[in-house]
């Protein structure tokens, strides 16, 4: 089968072709008439139930309870943590008329929920019997984003998880951004996602945190895409908020807190990014809203036998998705269809097959055929679910392992930028450094520093200032 006409090779032009594969594998429509927001289409919205799935799990076995607060903020709530409201402000959509009603107040579509939960907390928190208080929802967040947009990567509207959480103790709450982390790293282990962890440096740490942690994976074009973050707060917020509680010796404390932001939208684009080729989207198995696809091969006369027989393989597979698909389209538009759609797994019925008491099985990961006999059917199939999980993941993690580089002066640097990560020694992660990060900052972003910490650099100058340097920060282009 040759490569479809409609995508370009993704080597080639990695943005025209990933806008196609949204377009062409009917995942998104962005024809929809308000610029930034986009629609998701059925066979993606089932992707994406199923990765909220895998996430919610996780929370859930972890202690955490689900939650939905409203979509709209009051601005009073905004006014009480100075930073964070400086950091989002520009990105707010705010309603001010109801009807032809000029409201009170101006409310906000939340671009997170920090000011919502914790303006409720004091009412939730009033002993230490209370704690700890482990909260999330799954939910649109709404962002004024003035850059170009790019559906599920860079849109106005975006799914998310968010995780709010409470403590008593500061150790407790710097347990559990540990424990987010290992979140992340579990759930983008199983859907084959390669990333490094940074700690964001001072001048790019969410606003109103004391320090934030967050993942970052690069995509073909070679470009940094943000994945979730975790925000160690401190009493940032609930010293403004007033969230206090008693604790056993009847003393008055403020709550030490967290928050944990999973991208659910980005998380879809890195999978569609990093697994797909020039054919269309690839899918983990276990990810895929169909997971074997049978396509009928007609013969004259043979119809109904043939049909019969997918009917019966469809019974013996009845723990997978499968499906028969009896569209009247030519065989070869079917196999095109599936293909662009990324099922795993396609089985060929036709007359061959029939007599042989043979099946064809097509993988689509590594686009081969396989012949097996009917009875060692479900054998090879668990068997091919596990062989495509892996390969999705070697594949993925040999990609972005060339895409960490390394650079001791900003020439270098230069060069090599457009490859990925490119790790360079910096005078500093705080404050001091914003200086040279900001003359950097027509050639790159700087990522953070990686965790677990790397040794400190030896001999080494900041590649910008000169002075000595003090850590190895990771320099990247972002989306």
């Amino acid at each position: 089968m040759e490569k479809p006409r409609e995508l370009n090779a993704r080597k080639e032009d990695f943005s025209k072709w990933y806008l196609q594969i949204l377009e062409k594998a009917e995942l998104v429509e962005d024809r929809y008439n308000v610029k930034g927001f986009n629609i998701i289409r059925p066979w993606l919205m089932e992707i994406i139930d199923k990765i909220y799935e895998i996430w919610e799990r996780e929370l859930k076995d972890r202690g955490h309870k689900k939650v939905l607060f409203p979509a709209l903020i009051p601005d009073k709530n905004f006014e009480l943590e100075k930073e964070h409201v400086e950091g989002f402000a520009p990105e707010v959509f705010w309603i001010e008329k109801a009807g032809d009603k000029k409201l009170e107040r101006k409310l906000a579509l939340r671009p997170t929920s920090e000011t919502s939960f914790y303006s409720i907390y004091p009412f939730w928190i009033r002993s230490y019997v209370d704690l700890p208080l482990k909260l999330y929802q799954s939910c649109s967040v709404f962002r004024y984003e003035t850059k170009a947009t790019k559906p599920l990567i860079r849109t106005r509207e975006f799914l998310w998880i968010e995780a709010h959480n409470a403590f008593a103790t500061e150790k407790e709450a710097l347990n559990q951004v540990k424990e987010d982390m290992e979140i992340t790293k579990k759930v983008y282990h199983k859907l084959g996602i390669p990333f490094l962890f940074f700690k964001r440096p001072e001048w790019d740490k969410f606003k109103g945190s004391v320090f934030t942690f967050a993942a970052d994976t690069i995509l073909p074009d070679r470009k940094r895409l943000q994945l979730p973050s975790t925000h160690y707060l401190g009493q940032n917020f609930s010293k403004p908020f007033n969230i206090k509680f008693v604790d056993e010796n009847e003393k008055e404390n403020f709550v030490y807190q967290t928050c944990y932001g999973p991208p659910i939208s980005r998380t879809v684009a890195a999978i569609i990014s990093l697994h797909s080729d020039d054919f269309g989207l690839i899918l983990p198995f276990f990810l895929s809203p169909i997971q074997i696809i049978i396509i009928p091969i007609l013969k004259k006369g043979k119809e109904n036998e043939i049909l019969k027989y997918c009917e019966k393989l469809k019974k013996i597979l009845q723990d997978y998705r499968v499906e028969i698909d009896k569209r009247d389209k030519s065989v070869g538009s079917k196999f095109y269809d599936w293909e662009l759609k990324g099922v795993p797994i396609r089985i060929e019925i036709g007359e061959k097959e029939l007599e042989k008491n043979e099946i064809c099985l097509f993988r689509r990961d590594k686009r081969e055929k396989i012949s097996v006999r009917t009875e060692e059917l479900i054998e090879k199939i668990k068997e091919l679910e596990k062989e495509i999980e892996e390969n999705l993941k070697e594949r993925a993690n040999k990609f972005f392992e060339k895409a960490i580089l390394e650079a001791d002066t900003k020439e270098e640097l230069e060069k090599k930028i457009n490859f990925g990560f490119v790790k360079i020694p910096f005078c500093s992660r705080d404050a001091g450094g914003e200086k040279c990060a900001t003359e950097l900052k027509e050639i790159c972003e700087i990522a953070g520093t990686l965790y677990p910490e790397e040794e400190k650099p030896k001999n080494k100058k900041c590649i910008v200032c000169g002075k000595e340097a003090k850590v190895y920060v990771y320099a990247c282009k972002s989306y």
